[in-house]
């Protein structure tokens, strides 16, 4: 998929009143907040308060206001996939049909293990990190689940032989 028609469908989306705001510029202690919160999402709000030189009241507001302006989009567990019986990860590097993008978002993430979902420019339309218990269940997604799907045309595996989560603090710069 080109860019310029990747381009075309984002202009096909209804800008209603549903419209999403543009983003409000991040203070230090906002980027602050998102540093901590990235380190250890069960920070209590009595320890971002007293670690960025706020209220306890202010730093309720501003995670409610990153949470509300989507700048957060929720707080999870990083888990080890090897170790909770997903022990075969793999990227699954897909070519679409034009324009079918929305529809096949949908059913891949419907899939059993899917992790992670991309629309990308280059060679393949959509980058896809799925987990599954063995190579045999990833070899089932993979050829009877994800190659059923009409809208997909081609399908290249790549197996994950070793994962290394990074640590997502902010830069200077932002997020």
């Amino acid at each position: 998929m080109e860019a310029e028609q990747m381009a075309d469908e984002w202009e096909q989306v209804p800008q209603g009143d549903d419209r999403i705001a543009p983003p409000r510029p991040l203070d230090a202690i906002d980027r602050d907040i998102l540093r901590i919160l990235q380190t250890d999402g069960r920070a209590s709000i009595r320890s971002v308060a007293e670690r960025v030189h706020v209220s306890r009241a202010n730093a309720y507001a501003r995670i409610n206001r990153l949470i509300d302006d989507g700048v957060i989009r929720g707080f999870s567990a990083r888990v080890d996939h090897e170790r909770a019986g997903q022990g075969a990860s793999a990227y699954i590097t897909l070519k679409i049909v034009q324009n079918s993008w929305r529809t096949v978002r949908e059913q891949l993430q419907a899939l059993p293990g899917a992790a992670h979902i991309a629309l990308v420019s280059g060679d393949f339309d959509v980058l896809l990190l799925v987990h599954t218990p063995d190579n045999r269940s990833l070899r089932e997604l993979v050829l009877t689940r994800i190659q059923a799907i009409p809208e997909v045309l081609s399908t290249r595996t790549l197996l994950v032989f070793e994962e290394t989560d990074l640590d997502r603090r902010l830069t200077a710069d932002g997020v």
